[in-house]
């Protein structure tokens, strides 16, 4: 675990931060400290620390000789618990594959239903 790898992590974080959450202006740019301070409350309390982790070691980054000295190992674990939490789509997303699967599964059915008439057709020598 390199600091680069924590740096990516904190900005993966906080962009999933930005769209899950919101609390960010068009065209404007953020870091992860920003979106702890201005989304974090929406976080539970748990997920907060670890962002809050996540923040400090990559403020820890900044100086390269305690960069190659400290572990990243919780920063790891809090990078992966937080993206399991944010990377869902958001409500608006999950109602549209909703919509899509129920779709689905009605074309499915006429297509089936189609084949059995087709066939009972055929059976009875009408075609």
């Amino acid at each position: 675990m390199t600091p680069l790898n924590v740096r990516s992590w904190a900005e993966e974080v906080a962009v999933l931060m930005a769209t899950r959450l919101g609390g960010v202006r068009r065209g404007e740019s953020y870091d992860l400290a920003t979106m702890i301070r201005r989304r974090g409350g929406a976080l539970p309390r748990k997920l907060l620390k670890k962002a809050e982790i996540l923040r400090d070691a990559e403020t820890v980054t900044n100086a390269p000789k305690i960069a190659r000295q400290t572990d990243f190992s919780n920063a790891a674990q809090a990078h992966a618990d937080l993206v399991a939490y944010l990377k869902p789509f958001g409500r608006v997303t999950r109602m549209q594959e909703r919509a899509t699967n129920f779709a689905a599964s009605v074309v499915f059915g006429l297509l089936v239903l189609g084949i059995v008439i087709i066939w009972v057709l055929v059976w009875q020598g009408f075609l």
